[in-house]
C-alpha cells in the first residue's frame, strides 16, 4: 500500500489525557525549580513574594492535576482490564466452539454428539441445564435424546409434538417463563424458565435445544447467554444433519426401499452369523419363506401402486409379529424371508401360521383376495447344512402353493414326510 493511502493512526484518548497531564505537571515542577534557582539571586521583598506565589501555585497545580487526573486514569484502566477480560472470555468461548465443531465432525452417532454437547454446556453454560430433542424418522414428533443438569423443579416430556411448540412453529427462539402475560408452549410444565432454540440445517429444522434455569432472575440470565446458546445450537444442528444423512445412507445400503425390510445382502450376512451362533450354542435356527399368492394378477387388476401398498403392508404385518432378534428380509420380488434364531421347527411353523393369518386379514382392507404361501425349515431338524436351509424352505413354500396356496408347509424333519398345515 502506498504511503499516501495509509490509514490514519487512531489516537488513544487515555494516552492523550495522561500525556497532557504529565506535560502540565512537568511545567509546574519546572516553574518551582526556576523559582528556587532565581530566588536567592534576587533579594527584594517583591521577588520573594513572587517566588513564594510561584512555588505555591506550581505545587497547587501539580497536586490538582494529580487529584483530578488519577481517578479518571484509574477508572479508564479498570474499564480496560474489564474489556480485556471480556474479550479473553469471548475468545475462549470461540475457541471452545471451534473445538466442539471439530469433535462433532468425528461423531459416529447421536451418542458421541450428545457427549460433546453435554461437555460444551457444562463448560460454556455453567449453572444452566440443557436438553436435546431430535425428530424421529417419520418427522411427526420430537424425541428426547439427552439431558444435562436439568433443574429438578422442571419436568421434561419424553416426546414433543411440533404443533405444541412456539419455537418450532415460528422457527425462532422462544422463552417459556411462568410470568404474567408470558406465552408458553403447550408442552411446557414445571417452574423453571426455559429458552427453546430450534436447530435448522440445510433449510430444515432438525431438532430443538432447551436451556433451562430456576434462578430468580432467569429471564435476564437466559437473555445474557442466548448468543452463545444459539451458536451451540447451530453447531449441533449441522452435526445432527450429518448423522441423519449417514443413517439414511446406511439404511439405504441395508434395507429395501419399498418395504423397509432388510435387503438380500444383509440377509446373507445375518444368516451366516446366526448359523454360526446356533452351531456354537447348540440352538435351533429356522427360516420361513413367504410368497404372496397371485401377486401378478393383483398388479394387473388393481395397478402396481396397489400392489406396492399391499407388499408394504404385508411387510408391516410380518414385522409386527416378530421378536426383536428375528430378521425379516425381502428375498426378491414378492418373496419375503424371515429368519428365527433359537426357534425350533414346530415353533417356526406356529409363527408362520400367525403370519399367514395377518397377511390374509389385509383382504378386508383392500377389497381383494390377499394371501400368502409359506414354507418352513429349521436347523438341525430339516437339515444340518446352512447352505440347504433356504432351498429346503423354498421347496416347502412351493409345495404349499401346489397344495392350494394360502397355507403353511413345514419341511419334514429328517426321515419324515412333509406336513402341510392347511388354512381353515
Amino acid at each position: 500500500m502506498a504511503a499516501g493511502n495509509a490509514p490514519p493512526i487512531e489516537v488513544d484518548p487515555l494516552e492523550q489525557s495522561i500525556r497532557r497531564r504529565v506535560v502540565l505537571a512537568t511545567i509546574a515542577i519546572l516553574l518551582m525549580m526556576v523559582a528556587h534557582i532565581v530566588g536567592p539571586l534576587v533579594r527584594s521583598e517583591d521577588s520573594k513574594v513572587v517566588d513564594l506565589l510561584t512555588e505555591f501555585g506550581s505545587a497547587i497545580t501539580a497536586l490538582f492535576l494529580l487529584l483530578l487526573g488519577t481517578p479518571k486514569i484509574l477508572r479508564a484502566l479498570r474499564e480496560r482490564r474489564e474489556d480485556a477480560a471480556i474479550a479473553h472470555a469471548e475468545r475462549m468461548q470461540v475457541n471452545h466452539l471451534f473445538r466442539m465443531t471439530e469433535l462433532l465432525q468425528s461423531a459416529n452417532g447421536y451418542g458421541d454428539a450428545n457427549a460433546v454437547l453435554g461437555a460444551t454446556i457444562d463448560s460454556l453454560l455453567e449453572g444452566f441445564g440443557g436438553a436435546l430433542y431430535v425428530f424421529n424418522n417419520s418427522r411427526d414428533r420430537l424425541e428426547l435424546s439427552a439431558t444435562w443438569n436439568w433443574p429438578e423443579s422442571d419436568t421434561l416430556r419424553p416426546m414433543l409434538m411440533p404443533s405444541q411448540c412456539w419455537a418450532l412453529k415460528r422457527g425462532k427462539a422462544h422463552l417459556n417463563a411462568d410470568t404474567q402475560g408470558a406465552l408458553c408452549c403447550e408442552h411446557h410444565v414445571g417452574a423453571a424458565t426455559v429458552l427453546e432454540l430450534p436447530m435448522s440445517a440445510h433449510g430444515e429444522i432438525r431438532g430443538m435445544l432447551k436451556i433451562g434455569t430456576a434462578r430468580p432472575d432467569a429471564a435476564a440470565q437466559l437473555a445474557r447467554i442466548q448468543p452463545i446458546a444459539t451458536a451451540i445450537a447451530d453447531a449441533m444442528s449441522l452435526a445432527i444433519s450429518n448423522i441423519a444423512l449417514r443413517e439414511t445412507l446406511r439404511t439405504q445400503a441395508l434395507r429395501d426401499p419399498l418395504t423397509g425390510l432388510y435387503n438380500r445382502r444383509y440377509m446373507e450376512d445375518a444368516l451366516t452369523r446366526l448359523a454360526a451362533l446356533a452351531e456354537r450354542t447348540g440352538t435351533h435356527l429356522s427360516a420361513i419363506m413367504i410368497d404372496l399368492d397371485h401377486f401378478k394378477k393383483l398388479n394387473d387388476q388393481f395397478g402396481h401402486a396397489v400392489g406396492d401398498t399391499v407388499l408394504r403392508e404385508a411387510a408391516r404385518q410380518i414385522v409386527g409379529a416378530l421378536r426383536v432378534s428375528d430378521v425379516a428380509c425381502r428375498y426378491g420380488g414378492e418373496e419375503l424371508l424371515v429368519i428365527l434364531p433359537e426357534c425350533s421347527l414346530n415353533e417356526a411353523r406356529a409363527k408362520a401360521e400367525v403370519l399367514r393369518e395377518r397377511i390374509e386379514a389385509l383382504s378386508a382392507v383392500h377389497g381383494a383376495a390377499i394371501s400368502a404361501s409359506l414354507g418352513v425349515a429349521s436347523l438341525p431338524e430339516s437339515t444340518r447344512t446352512i447352505a440347504d436351509l433356504l432351498p429346503i424352505a423354498d421347496a416347502a413354500m412351493y409345495q404349499a402353493k401346489a397344495a392350494g396356496r394360502n397355507r403353511v408347509v413345514a419341511a419334514p424333519a429328517q426321515e419324515s414326510p412333509m406336513l402341510p398345515l392347511a388354512a381353515e
